[in-house]
């Protein structure tokens, strides 16, 4: 293999370079696995610690903080949620940590700072060596101007600690505001190389079916997602994590006038009525609860209404709202901690994340809305590692709103299976990673079958072509992988497993040139493409790429003749119905049409190598009548029949992304028919299952085939046998290759 050519696959290897330091002496109050982590971290220079609630991410993130302050003679920031930092500055001095709070760049001294993400704008970031972002899940919003404002500004800080609590195994979006914020990768480049989404649907990415296990090796090269201590190796002593204990609560609902008894309600507006007109029992209800009990309770609520009323109705409660300002909310939740106010009333909106309420074990809430996720994080305030008491989850609901407790119970059931599944893709990755070893690469296969008219080669196609001698092949016909459209292999030597165009059309190039060498002067290469549809969620547009256009000139580039090309008629419906797009959309018509567009066709393009051609390529007119040519020669085939290929399911793979696609038999067997003579050899550097090869054997050429999917290569030569039982030939491809 050219020696250029693999160093430019093992780069695609995606791997963002440690730029951190060693450090062996860190703080003996951590426990073992927490050292362990904050020893990785440092190395790394720029990482994300995903750690459950009472695991110590704390801890972890002031000695990080710590050693950057020493090694680098700079000063760290840390940015953490309201009311939490003031926590953070207790908890850092329980291991010997001096962290100051401030509240402006003046206020700043030596050492670690911890602030608010309120008071961000404030600061000057390029004057600190470190920054921790604590709960990061504050630049969840992709589009946010925290978000925002905090990538821009931190490019240039050199040690960069990202901190959040077990993150949803399926916000990819969150994961992907982490990578961009420590300078992993940015979110257009993740998306591209790991996600795709299926038709419409242009704001929800799931991941590639062949992207699953590299995107979890990735991530575990830079973050560390850790439930129990366990899950890196370490034992699990001491964390052990009892069930909360759910209590629900139903109150009956006013009937409506004329009604025998209150509907259910099920619509979004529905369910906001409905918690209007029971606002009054539910409310009752909690203080009764409330009232009736000596110990602390965290009272939860989601309407500035039920707020003002259960402050009213719990007499001894400190209520926070969003509008107080941030030294009454911080005095609120110290109050709450100390044990000098029994009862906190406030929002998850508010207090939800960050907070280490364990003090308390009883919370309630006054009704639910439709975010799981935030229910989930505010019942975490208590229910962490470390909580001493069994914790009760009371929640007040309405007849009218439908049970809630079975729901919760799924819902939280089928997150944990979730995060189950993340620690299990990336266990092993990251045990690697933490005590310093690699992570384990895919294993490039080569193979070779032989017919009597054909050789199918299992490898990379830039690779096989390589050991090929010069000008030998008579036509090549292909279609290439449309850049990162599709991906059918966890290969890195798949082209369709590229981050960028750039990277796709920089390993074509090699292809393209090595075509240009094994074709014979004056003969022809065809490739099927289509152009590109460009979504607003990787480009920040909606339109088209010119990807037929953008190939035309890097094969012209590398000394081919652009020769032909003819376009290849597709229905707009069925494009419609399968992608969704909207510009194809009649709706689009009624609500704008200057984003409305006619459906992408295919190309055949023929590019010609330069010289004469020592074999003229002869026909009859017996052979090829009038009419058949005055077809083939008009510059749209209108007539090709889109369902007319080869069988492929029996080589799909259950990770494949959307379909296998086979080039139809009509457009191969028209251009074998112009441009190749009996016994020629046809060349197609991506065989897939075969159909190229299938359609030469038959018409008594013969083929040269290469496919890198073990799946695709055992479905092509079973096609290829098959294509071989039309009649017997003799070896042709003998003096063919070397």
């Amino acid at each position: 293999m050219r020696s250029d050519y693999r160093a430019f696959v093992v780069a695609k290897e995606y791997a963002d370079v440690p730029s951190g330091f060693d450090c062996e002496r860190l703080n003996g109050r951590l426990f073992e696995f927490q050292r362990a982590i904050v020893r990785w971290a440092l190395r790394r220079g720029r990482a994300a610690i995903f750690a459950d609630t009472g695991l110590g991410k704390t801890a972890m993130q002031c000695e990080w903080a710590d050693r950057v302050c020493e090694h680098s003679n700079g000063r760290v920031l840390i940015l953490a949620p309201l009311c939490v930092a003031r926590q953070t500055v207790r908890e850092a001095g329980k291991f010997g940590i001096q962290v100051r709070y401030c509240r402006a760049q003046e206020d700043v001294g030596p050492g670690i700072t911890v602030t608010n993400y309120e008071m961000l704008e404030r600061f000057e970031l390029d004057s600190f060596a470190g920054l921790v972002l604590d709960e990061a899940g504050i630049i969840k919003n992709r589009d946010g101007a925290t978000r925002n404002a905090l990538i821009e500004s931190c490019r240039r800080i050199p040690y960069r600690l990202s901190c959040t609590a077990t993150p949803s195994p399926n916000d990819h979006m969150e994961l992907g505001n982490q990578c961009e914020f420590l300078g992993v990768m940015s979110m257009a480049e993740m998306l591209a190389q790991y996600f795709t989404h299926d038709g419409g649907q242009t704001s929800k990415w799931r991941l590639k079916g062949h992207g699953k296990g590299k995107f979890w090796m990735w991530l575990a090269t830079w973050a560390v997602y850790i439930r129990r201590p366990s899950d890196i190796g370490f034992a699990d002593a001491g964390y052990d994590l009892h069930p909360y204990q759910t209590h629900e609560h139903t109150v009956e609902s006013p009937v409506p006038h004329g009604e025998l008894f209150a509907g259910v309600a099920t619509t979004l507006t529905q369910r906001r009525e409905a918690k209007r007109a029971t606002l009054v029992q539910r409310v009752a209800k909690v203080a009764e609860i409330v009232n009736a009990s000596s110990e602390q309770w965290l009272v939860w609520c989601h309407l500035n209404a039920e707020q003002e009323a259960l402050a009213a109705a719990i007499a001894d409660a400190v209520s926070v709202a969003g509008s107080d300002d941030i030294s009454a909310k911080e005095s609120a939740v110290l109050a709450f901690i100390d044990g000098t106010a029994r009862v906190l009333i406030s929002k998850p909106s508010i207090f939800g994340h960050g907070l280490n309420l364990q003090n308390c074990r009883n919370m309630i809430f006054v009704g639910l809305d439709d975010s799981f996720e935030q229910q989930y994080q505010a019942i975490r305030r208590c229910w962490r590692y470390g909580q001493t008491q069994e914790v009760n989850v009371h929640f007040v609901t309405a007849d009218s709103l439908g049970a809630i407790k079975q729901n919760i119970a799924r819902k939280e059931a089928q997150m944990v299976e979730m995060q189950k599944a993340m620690v299990e893709h990336m266990g092993s990755a990251m045990r690697r990673e933490i005590r310093g070893g690699h992570v384990e690469k895919i294993e490039y296969e080569r193979d070779v079958t032989k017919g009597q008219a054909w050789d199918l080669h299992l490898g990379d196609c830039v690779d096989v072509l390589g050991e090929q001698k010069e000008a030998h092949v008579d036509y090549t016909l292909f279609s290439p992988p449309f850049a990162s459209l599709y991906t059918y292999s966890a290969s890195d030597y798949d082209m369709g497993n590229c981050r960028r165009d750039e990277e796709f059309y920089g390993q074509f190039r090699f292809l393209v040139d090595e075509l240009l060498r094994v074709t014979k002067p004056g003969r022809l290469l065809s490739f099927h493409c289509m152009n590109l549809p460009i979504r607003k969620a990787s480009h920040g547009f909606i339109g088209i790429a010119d990807f037929r256009g953008e190939l035309i000139r890097m094969f012209v580039d590398a000394g081919w003749i652009y020769h032909s090309e003819v376009c290849i008629w597709k229905d707009p419906v069925t494009a419609m119905q399968r992608t969704k797009a909207l510009g194809l959309l009649h709706k689009q018509l009624k609500k704008d049409s200057a984003m409305s567009r006619q459906g992408i066709a295919d190309y055949l393009v023929t590019m010609r190598k330069p010289g004469a051609n020592p074999e003229p390529i002869t026909h009859t007119s017996e052979s090829f009548p009038v009419h058949r040519w005055q077809r083939t020669a008009s510059p749209v085939w209108m007539d090709i029949n889109a369902t007319r290929t080869l069988q492929y399911r029996a080589a799909r793979d259950n990770d494949d992304e959307r379909h296998i696609c086979p080039l139809q038999l009509d457009v191969i067997e028209r251009a074998l028919e112009l441009w190749t003579n009996p016994n020629d050899l046809v060349l197609s550097p991506f065989a897939g299952i075969g159909s190229e090869g299938y359609c030469a054997v038959t018409m008594r050429r013969r083929f040269l085939g290469v496919e890198l999917k073990r799946s695709y290569y055992a479905l092509a030569c079973r096609n290829l046998a098959q294509a071989e039982q039309s009649g017997t030939q003799g070896d042709l491809l003998a003096d063919a290759c070397t």
